[in-house]
């Protein structure tokens, strides 16, 4: 069965996860961006998910991370949570 590991970055509108998606590119650490502005309690973890299967995220973030390119930051990814930045760490297929 599929696996991978991601982080994320919670926020409540698009125009912020743009703007924090232009400073990670710009060279901002992923992990600091998470710790100062992330909703999400793994916020305080750099945004670490851990390792997980298919269907265990909401569907929105399982398209990304199960067919998107790896250490690339994708987003905003809405959901009914918000926007998330998402960064795929690894996956198994």
């Amino acid at each position: 069965m599929a696996k991978a590991n991601a982080r994320h970055i919670l926020v409540d509108n698009e125009d912020q996860c743009a703007s924090l998606k232009q400073q990670i590119e710009d060279g901002a650490d992923f992990a600091e961006v998470a710790k100062e502005h992330s909703s999400c309690p793994s916020g305080r973890s750099g945004g670490d998910l851990g390792e997980f299967g298919p269907g265990q995220m909401v569907k929105e973030f399982d398209e990304v991370v199960f067919s998107g390119e790896l250490n690339t930051v994708h987003g905003p990814v809405k959901t009914q949570f918000g926007y998330h930045l998402l960064e795929i760490t690894n996956r198994e297929d």
